[in-house]
């Protein structure tokens, strides 16, 4: 029997966690219940959690190899870890950040979107842990892409069963309004994925898109763009989604091969948004792949199959 508290967000998606103390060892089996939880609702909230930086990342490497922030021997960095992403408004040495170009470069995270998308690598899970929060906004919002393609009309997933997008991070910076050009966009990196996979773990299907998606694979510009729109406008309503708002404490971990996400606003130019982020490489799988209780729905060559897509 499972030593989780769950508490459902939504009928299908989303789940509030308690009853389990995430700074401490974990046994076999609540490692297993804790997989399995975020195998079936796609986005765990684990509130009051006590984590760390240090126990935040060994709590991380539990669901696989985490990816690591490039450059930062060269870059100031807040943390001393490399395994930190800076998820919030702070500079280098605590203050809030007056870059008005990270500024700028952050609006892209107001947008729908799936963590590392643009990479052919991809990644698993994120972790997002809340040193500080906003008196007001910065809440984050997530949506659920196996419940929204379960929802699509049959005819549109016959018309998209087989199609590819590709991914852009400078893409999704363009449409938030980042000084880049198209040009600079295609000069940069650009990953091709399926837009609708298998979800590991589940053996659901599940739409990949996301703000990154700059293009529908063979299919005329302005076309494939209008029907990632309406994709994205679709799995986006109201019933597919909901928004967490945190509190010091809170860890919130979502799959990225099943979920997006995005950003609410928030007064950064006076108030501490203070957030770190340790992320899952998708290869080497996950333990959720191995996990006995999804064998009889899931073929580990599927999840090969969509690394190497």
């Amino acid at each position: 029997m499972s030593s989780l508290q769950i508490r459902k967000i939504t009928p299908g998606f989303g789940a509030e966690i308690t009853g389990i103390d995430l700074t401490r060892p974990l046994t076999p089996d609540q490692e297993a219940d804790i997989v399995s939880a975020i195998a079936e609702y796609g986005v765990c909230v684990y509130p009051h959690t006590g984590l760390t930086d240090q126990t935040h990342i060994w709590f991380s490497r539990m669901f696989g190899n985490l990816w690591t922030i490039g450059g930062q021997a060269t870059r100031p960095s807040r943390f001393a870890y490399p395994h930190l992403f800076e998820a919030g408004n702070l500079s280098p040495d605590g203050s809030i950040s007056m870059d008005e170009m990270a500024r700028k470069r952050r609006k892209g995270d107001r947008l729908w979107h799936t963590d590392s998308s643009f990479t052919k690598e991809r990644t698993t899970y994120s972790l997002l842990l809340a040193h500080e929060v906003p008196a007001e906004g910065g809440e984050t919002g997530f949506a659920d892409m196996r419940g929204a393609y379960d929802a699509l009309p049959q005819s549109m997933k016959d018309r998209i069963e087989h199609l590819e997008a590709e991914h852009s991070y400078n893409y999704s910076r363009m449409l938030a309004g980042f000084p880049i050009t198209e040009e600079e966009v295609e000069a940069g990196m650009i990953a091709r994925h399926k837009l609708v996979h298998i979800h590991p773990g589940s053996g659901r299907k599940s739409l990949y898109i996301a703000s990154h998606a700059l293009r529908i694979t063979g299919m005329e510009k302005e076309e494939g763009r209008a029907l990632l729109r309406e994709l994205l406008a679709f799995a986006t309503q109201p019933q597919f989604t909901f928004n967490h708002y945190w509190k010091p404490g809170d860890l919130v971990i979502w799959d990225n091969f099943s979920t997006m996400h995005r950003g609410g606003d928030y007064d950064d130019l006076n108030h501490r948004r203070d957030m770190r982020r340790t992320t899952v490489m998708a290869y080497p799988p996950p333990p959720v792949v191995l996990d006995p209780r999804f064998r009889d729905r899931f073929d580990p060559a599927q999840f090969e199959a969509m690394v190497d897509a």
